[in-house]
């Protein structure tokens, strides 16, 4: 069942979230987050852009959200999108159809265009977002670092 996000979610949605902190490049923060932290976020993004999750038999498998891409004014039409998985939940469809509902939402909600800025060495997600429709526009070279290493960052870009 996939849902808007509830405060009382922030617990799961930390816990999803740092393992790709902790464990991956596919996130750029290197510090673990709190769930009262995680409970802020929520307020803060899901006031005004959608944020959804999957769930069943009360466990949450995955959630994604749409936020600001950019503070200007002149941005305001144009998102980012975040969507994180349980680590043994990919393969099965729940990206596929959190991020459709998430853009059916979107473009329901006013926005122009998402953009989804992958790690340069996530060649899952960037295939993942390739089949949802985005195409690559950017390429950021060695603008992160993580674990020691210099990474890329790609954006891609959907018009709705």
């Amino acid at each position: 069942m996939i849902r808007s996000v509830k405060p009382e979610d922030a617990a799961a949605i930390a816990a999803i979230y740092n393992e790709y902190v902790l464990h991956t490049t596919v996130s750029f923060e290197t510090e673990a987050v709190s769930e009262d932290e995680m409970r802020e976020r929520i307020r803060r993004f899901s006031a005004n852009y959608p944020y959804i999750v999957e769930e069943s038999d009360g466990v949450i498998h995955g959630y994604c959200y749409a936020h600001p891409w950019k503070e200007r004014a002149a941005y305001c039409r144009s998102w980012e999108t975040t969507i994180y998985l349980r680590s043994d939940c990919v393969g099965q469809g729940i990206g596929s159809r959190l991020m459709l509902e998430l853009i059916a939402r979107c473009r329901a909600a006013g926005c122009h265009t998402l953009i989804a800025c992958i790690t340069g060495d996530n060649t899952t997600s960037r295939m993942f977002h390739e089949q949802l429709g985005f195409s690559s526009v950017s390429r950021f070279r060695e603008v992160g670092v993580k674990f020691g290493r210099f990474l890329d960052v790609e954006d891609y870009q959907l018009i709705l």
